[in-house]
């Protein structure tokens, strides 16, 4: 296994606090859930389209193991949900490792596949796919073919139970779109999605018609993200005001594109999120949030957003309309 991040769980003292209506607030998407977190992965080629992918599984595990993650364990006991992940252009399936980790210890198993052609590993061959609508095409067939996958031969090599039902999906930049399109797609298999730095809909990579996604949907602004710039924010923004259906939308303060992402820095393109930058929207400089930090706050909220929607967890839709940690964060519900 090739892996080049090394994922930090943001660890925060529990404190319990209470909703605008009186629900409590679920903070423990704010730290590793109780069940250990397994992981199997496994190589297949799908014939139908010539592609050799590389799916990877986070999961609940039975094993008492204290380190980060056992590599195949016996699944814990029960039916979980099952979540997909599309990393971003040019990234790795480990792109939202911190993420779904946090998501499997709250009893969840996620699916990642590396994008084979528009991984990191491609472009430091120098020969990776563009940035474009075939190769968006061709990722959503790979996420389609993951998820199948996480159902089959993984959960069976991982003695999981996948839990019936719609699942979720969620995306960083390039895998936003790619989440998106897929839940447009497959309908009501997909029953929650969230785009984390960067607009579902966007006019550089046409596909995704906002108001055709009625499943509930979350996204995450980086505020200094000179990546997709200010427009790219804006039009996150009106992403989230076009929604049909229930839509969460929050904002990071001092947050560049990376500052979600484990592979933030691990090259000099993925730097925007590590010390000092300039600001996008006055040109002045400024400090990016730590890395563990923009982590800790996507790992939440999207942990938090999954439990909401897929367990309909009053405590986990309660917290994603407060601001953790105040001052960093602003969030916004419709």
């Amino acid at each position: 296994m090739r892996c080049t991040a090394v994922a930090r769980l943001l660890l925060v003292v529990l404190v319990v606090a209470c909703g605008g209506d009186g629900t409590d607030l679920d903070t423990s998407v704010e730290s590793a859930g109780p069940p250990p977190v397994g992981v199997a992965d496994m190589t297949f080629t799908d014939d139908t389209r010539q592609r050799e992918l590389r799916v990877q599984l986070w999961y609940p595990a039975c094993t008492t193991r204290t380190i980060a993650a056992a590599w195949n364990p016996p699944a814990a006991t029960g039916a979980f949900p099952l979540v997909a992940f599309s990393h971003c252009h040019e990234c790795t399936r480990f792109s939202g490792m911190t993420i779904a980790r946090r998501l499997a210890s709250h009893g969840f198993a996620v699916v990642a596949v590396d994008h084979t052609g528009n991984t990191l590993w491609d472009q430091l061959d120098m020969d990776g796919l563009p940035l474009d609508g075939t190769t968006l095409e061709l990722r959503v067939g790979d996420l389609a073919f993951a998820i199948a996958r996480a159902r089959g031969e993984l959960a069976t090599a991982a003695g999981l139970t996948i839990a019936a039902g719609p699942i979720g999906a969620f995306g960083h930049s390039f895998g936003s779109v790619t989440a998106g399109l897929h839940a447009q797609r497959s309908g009501a298999e997909v029953g929650a999605v969230f785009g984390l730095a960067a607009p579902m809909e966007n006019p550089l990579l046409p596909g995704v018609t906002i108001t055709e996604l009625d499943a509930p949907l979350g996204f995450l602004v980086a505020r200094e993200d000179n990546s997709i710039s200010e427009l790219g924010n804006e039009l996150i923004r009106g992403n989230f005001m076009r929604a049909p259906g229930p839509a969460w939308k929050l904002e990071v303060a001092d947050a560049g594109h990376w500052s979600v992402s484990d592979l933030v820095g691990i090259v000099p393109g993925f730097a925007p999120g590590c010390g000092a930058g300039t600001r996008q929207t006055d040109g002045q400089p400024f400090t990016y949030l730590p890395p563990e930090t923009g982590r800790g706050i996507a790992a939440a909220y999207v942990t938090a957003f999954f439990k909401a929607t897929l367990l309909a967890d009053a405590g986990a839709e309660a917290y994603l309309s407060a601001a953790r940690p105040a001052g960093t964060v602003t969030a916004e519900t419709r």
